[in-house]
């Protein structure tokens, strides 16, 4: 009896399997970060959060790096514990901070469209600080514009108001860009030395 020969398929390549993997670590660790959060008055903690945005899209790209904390946002949606101070749920999402949310899931595609310039990231050791600066920059401009506007409507704030309120939050923000933009060159040149 001859033996027969199944021919194996792939249903998914290495590479996306890969990049699955890392973007849902990405969300756990921005589910983590988002534990070591300051309740402010005003009902917008501070919290290291944007850490996980910006290395989601500095280090999966535009594409990946918005899948990676859209599936953080809707984790905390369906009512796992993720957002600043283990909140979740739709009540959460709809209140001051949601706009911010929302702002993340499109501050990561931000940030990975600008920092690789391309839909494929490239590896973060070529990353230099300048474009790694200005993409996260970028990002933080559209967690701004998205989730200012949404906290003064919430509020019932004038947008003046809104922006005033997050002046702190936004100096905070500004060192965390520094801080992230300050290990990626460091990395950079910890790989070239490896060279």
């Amino acid at each position: 009896m001859a033996r027969e020969e199944t021919a194996s398929i792939d249903l998914v390549d290495a590479e996306t399997v890969r990049q699955l993997s890392v973007a849902v670590m990405l969300a756990a660790l921005t589910a983590v970060l988002a534990q070591f959060s300051i309740d402010l008055p005003g009902g917008v903690p501070f919290s290291f959060q944007p850490f996980g945005i910006f290395f989601a899209g500095l280090l999966l790209g535009p594409v990946w790096g918005g899948f990676s904390i859209s599936l953080y946002v809707l984790v905390g949606l369906a009512g796992a514990p993720v957002y600043s101070n283990a909140a979740a749920g739709l009540g959460y999402v709809f209140g001051p901070t949601g706009g911010f949310l929302v702002g993340f899931a499109v501050a990561a595609v931000v940030i990975g469209a600008v920092a690789h310039r391309s839909l494929t990231p490239t590896p973060i050791g070529s990353l230099s600080a300048i474009p790694t600066a200005i993409a996260l920059l970028a990002g933080l401009v559209v967690i701004y514009l998205i989730g200012l506007p949404w906290l003064a409507s919430v509020n019932g704030w004038t947008l003046t108001r809104a922006a005033s309120f997050m002046a702190l939050f936004a100096v905070g923000d500004l060192l965390k860009t520094a801080i992230t933009t300050g290990i990626v060159a460091g990395g950079t040149e910890l790989f070239a030395d490896r060279r």
